[in-house]
């Protein structure tokens, strides 16, 4: 059962807003599982003004966070405190000041993104036509695919803090890692400067294309999941360990590791995130027990268990 709370602040006691401001809003339709409880509170700004302004005056001790295309999430059954921020329309846009620089807003998706770049004729930006989520989710991340990742490209982003502060930050002060970077707790990534370098359209395309085609071979793009579950760990590939383990296939609940790519889970219709996580779990435990190998959760996990 879906636990939803009451929310921690009445309509009156928020800070006034130009954008949606929606209390005890479902977030199972939001996210790719389709699962999981409600948000407190769920925030879209009509712009990066709106935003600032509402962190601003909002009270210091209520959780913000932000969400993407909800592809590489659980949200727990018990929902999640506080705000939830979501990037709309207006910070979609991507645009091309110079001849090899994308400047995007923080709600563009990785499709867009490269076949903007595609279209002007801008080469490197060509994996992230693989990453099935947004701008600042995939800077928060580090997300990469194809042998890239976001921190071979970013230049800086633009970020509201959770004071409501704006700030301007370059690549290198992010500490990137591999599925990490040291952005604040709290703070949203509104938009990202991109370099690539200058490529035939006609290239570029077909490298899209055959990235495209070998992800909709290999990995369930058409079920309810979560993309890649577990980190590659040091010298391993996650979904052969968890192969290894005898995970293909495993269920709990109404959740399944994927046969066609065992790094992907499952919702096959009516699992709570509990069923999901707990698979993970599952598999976390056997590949220990197999390998010795200790999987790390690449999905991110957030809220209150049901």
């Amino acid at each position: 059962m879906i636990a939803v709370t009451a929310p921690a602040a009445a309509p009156g006691d928020m800070p006034t807003v130009r954008g949606r401001l929606t209390p005890n809003a479902p977030l199972a339709t939001l996210v790719w599982f389709k699962s999981g409880g409600t948000a407190e509170w769920l925030f879209e700004p009509a712009d990066a003004e709106d935003l600032s302004a509402f962190l601003g005056a909002l009270d210091p001790a209520v959780p913000v966070m932000a969400l993407g295309l909800g592809s590489n999430l659980i949200v727990r059954d018990g929902g999640v405190a506080g705000v939830v921020i979501r990037l709309g329309k207006p910070f979609a846009k991507v645009e091309c000041p110079e001849p090899t620089i994308l400047r995007c807003g923080g709600g563009a998706s990785g499709i867009l993104v490269s076949s903007t770049a595609r279209d002007r004729g801008i080469a490197g930006l060509e994996f992230l036509r693989s990453i099935p989520g947004t701008v600042g989710g995939f800077v928060r991340m580090n997300g990469g695919a194809y042998g890239r990742e976001t921190s071979d490209v970013l230049v800086e982003c633009e970020v509201i803090l959770r004071s409501g502060e704006r700030r301007v930050l370059p690549a290198t002060a992010l500490g990137y890692t591999y599925r990490h970077s040291d952005l604040p707790d709290g703070a949203v990534v509104i938009a990202a400067t991109f370099r690539g370098h200058p490529g035939e359209p006609a290239v570029i395309g077909a490298e899209m294309d055959r990235i495209a085609a070998e992800r909709e071979a290999s990995q369930p793009l058409r079920s309810k999941t979560g993309g890649s579950t577990f980190k590659n760990p040091d010298g391993h590939k996650a979904w052969a360990l968890v192969d290894a383990a005898g995970c293909r296939g495993l269920t709990h609940g109404g959740a399944q590791v994927s046969e066609k790519h065992c790094n992907f889970l499952l919702n096959l219709g009516n699992a709570t995130s509990g069923d999901i996580e707990a698979l993970g779990e599952d598999v976390r435990s056997r590949v220990k027990a197999q390998s010795g190998v200790t999987l790390e959760w690449e999905i991110q996990r957030v809220g209150r268990s049901a």
